[in-house]
């Protein structure tokens, strides 16, 4: 039997992937584990392995359909295999007396049922090239019935039209197919009016400018939106002295030059998962209902690159040396910046780390990463004036903010891991 290619299943709780595209051409022969094809998931693009030898065939899905997890898209069949018939050539059943009733239509793409809800096009009337109807197949459907009055255009693009007065049908549109996209809708339907004659020539007009956004900014607002509109976020905060937080580093930085730096992240990334191994309450999620506390403590890294936000995770950050959290957190930053990340980088994360101390910021409040109950906020390192011994004195200050979710901690738990933290970072050898 031929190898079935899946939508394969890439994280947690996701149920369709959108096909980026094909890595090998149906018909072409393929090798187990080479990369076959390129898929989206909500934090990676991830290019997907053969999960046989032999030729690729029976390709249903097309570049940027949007598929269920777990349905089949592809065949692999061995050298001299035959390559089974589509289900519709399959052995037919006894069918009740209803024969004469119309054929259902044939399946079709995500996209394409999209696209034709759109255009109010019955897919019983269009014509597949294939065993299912693709957006292609939509489109071309579109272009024929409608002797191009219809005109190709994208949801905003229509809604943008329709508030601007502007007619789509003297668009050049930059989509494909030419179909009409929400950048190339101008702001209004009205020429400018013409500047009096004896009027000081006014400046241009400049219009604001619509920056397109990678898919994984689109991703990354969607996921926050959700956090900041769903969550009940509280926040704590503290001033914590980073005098011996500095020695530290200083010790274990001197006795690690082969290895990557350390830095106030790896530190804290330690201290961070020794005080939720005592305070497992901040080592959990909210779910329906339930709170579900997680035996492992796997810290994520608030990692900044040019198309988003990435977390990548430090696993078992407890029993890790401040050393390999040092060469983890190296390793994960470094792919983060190259796209070189994979799904088990953002796996099982139960706590994030966001750390803008390094540009200047004195303090923030960071949104909760769902589905995780809490992130830790770190500002800056810097000397203020602060009482000793109720005397004025100099000392390296860094302003913590710990912001929960009240459905999964309330602020007495959330104060007591915040204390044990503090206390371990101004004295570490509390650690021990």
């Amino acid at each position: 039997m031929p190898k079935e290619v899946i939508m394969p299943a890439l994280g947690m709780a996701q149920d369709v992937g959108v096909l980026l595209r094909w890595l090998k051409k149906e018909g072409e022969m393929v090798t187990a584990g080479e990369p076959l094809m390129e898929v989206a998931t909500d934090k990676v693009d991830v290019q997907v392995e053969a999960p046989a030898s032999g030729l690729l065939a029976a390709v249903t899905a097309q570049e940027g359909d949007e598929v269920p997890v777990g349905e089949v898209i592809g065949l692999i069949a061995v050298e001299g295999e035959e390559i089974p018939s589509a289900p519709s050539a399959a052995a037919p059943k006894e069918t009740p007396a209803v024969e004469a009733s119309p054929a259902a239509p044939l399946p079709s793409s995500p996209v394409a049922a999209r696209i034709a809800a759109e255009h109010g096009v019955n897919l019983a009337d269009v014509q597949a090239a294939g065993d299912r109807i693709s957006k292609e197949d939509v489109e071309a459907h579109i272009r024929s019935t409608s002797s191009g009055t219809r005109v190709l255009a994208s949801p905003k693009a229509r809604r943008l039209a329709h508030e601007r007065g502007v007619d789509l049908a003297s668009l050049d549109g930059s989509g494909p197919e030419g179909a009409v996209l929400a950048a190339d809708v101008p702001l209004s339907a009205q020429p400018l009016p013409e500047a009096p004659a004896i009027a000081a020539p006014a400046p241009a007009a400049i219009e604001p400018e619509t920056q397109p956004v990678s898919r994984m900014w689109q991703i990354m607002a969607e996921r926050l939106t959700g956090s900041w509109t769903s969550v009940p976020h509280f926040y704590l905060v503290r001033e914590v002295n980073a005098d011996q937080l500095i020695h530290w580093r200083t010790i274990l930085s001197s006795g690690a030059a082969d290895g990557p730096a350390i830095t106030y992240t790896d530190l804290l990334t330690k201290l961070a998962a020794l005080s939720l191994a005592r305070f497992p309450r901040l080592n959990a999620y909210w779910d329906d209902g339930n709170i579900v506390t997680v035996p492992e403590i796997n810290v994520g890294l608030a990692v900044a690159v040019e198309d988003g936000l990435l977390v990548p995770v430090v696993h078992s950050a407890d029993r890790l040396r401040v050393e390999e959290i040092a060469a983890r957190r190296a390793d994960l930053v470094a792919r983060a910046g190259s796209g070189g990340l994979q799904p088990n980088d953002f796996a099982g994360g139960t706590f994030t780390i966001s750390n803008l101390g390094m540009f200047g910021v004195d303090a923030f409040n960071a949104i909760v990463n769902p589905p995780q109950a809490a992130i830790l906020a770190v500002g800056r390192i810097a000397d203020r004036v602060v009482a000793v011994d109720g005397q004025p004195a100099v000392r390296p200050m860094m302003t913590l903010t710990l912001s929960c979710d009240h459905r999964a901690v309330d602020g007495v738990r959330a104060a007591q891991f915040f204390e044990a933290l503090v206390a371990m970072i101004e004295e570490p050898l509390r650690a021990l």
